[in-house]
């Protein structure tokens, strides 16, 4: 059965991880046919008159829908990974989470400079792990072309660390 809006395939599930939170579960989304295709198909729509090279996808959630765009796209895939998972040589970058620090890398030669690249995601939340993608690319001296999510969360404010990058979401939840 399609639905109607994108946002119908999404499942919010109250107080999870912890007391207040609305946790927005996209799981639900790519269990369902239609919503996996409504959602890729939204991306690539999102991405229409973009001029880009690479598609480059952030562990986990990315890579579903960052493979699915550059097989459309006839592109190439990036993954970006957490620290330690790639066996090549690679480029790292910290960001802050709510209790600490997390770092995520890609190979070194995973982009080529001058490269245009889309970076997808399925969230943005507070923006960090995005923003760590972004000086991944300019380290290689790539360009962001475009950021592409499927949801966001606006009531953290992500799109703040993000403001010189074109940045689209299909889904914005006004809440945290």
């Amino acid at each position: 059965m399609k639905r109607e809006h994108l946002e119908d395939y999404v499942l919010t599930i109250p107080d999870f991880p912890q007391k207040g939170i609305m946790f927005r579960d996209i799981t639900s989304m790519v269990q369902d046919p239609d919503g996996l295709q409504d959602a890729v198909d939204g991306l690539i729509k999102a991405l229409e008159g973009v001029d880009f090279d690479v598609v480059l996808g952030l562990e986990s959630r990315g890579f579903i829908f960052g493979t699915a765009i550059a097989y459309a796209m006839h592109k190439g895939f990036v993954p970006v990974r957490k620290k330690g998972k790639l066996p090549r040589e690679t480029v790292s970058a910290k960001y802050d989470l709510e209790y600490g620090q997390a770092e995520i890398e890609i190979h070194k030669d995973a982009i080529k400079p001058g490269e245009k690249v889309v970076i997808v995601d399925d969230l943005i939340a507070t923006g960090g792990t995005l923003a760590a993608a972004c000086k991944l690319v300019e380290q290689l001296q790539g360009e962001v072309a475009q950021i592409a999510v499927v949801m966001e969360l606006a009531g953290l404010n992500g799109r703040d660390q993000l403001r010189k990058y074109p940045l689209t979401s299909l889904i914005t939840y006004e809440g945290k």
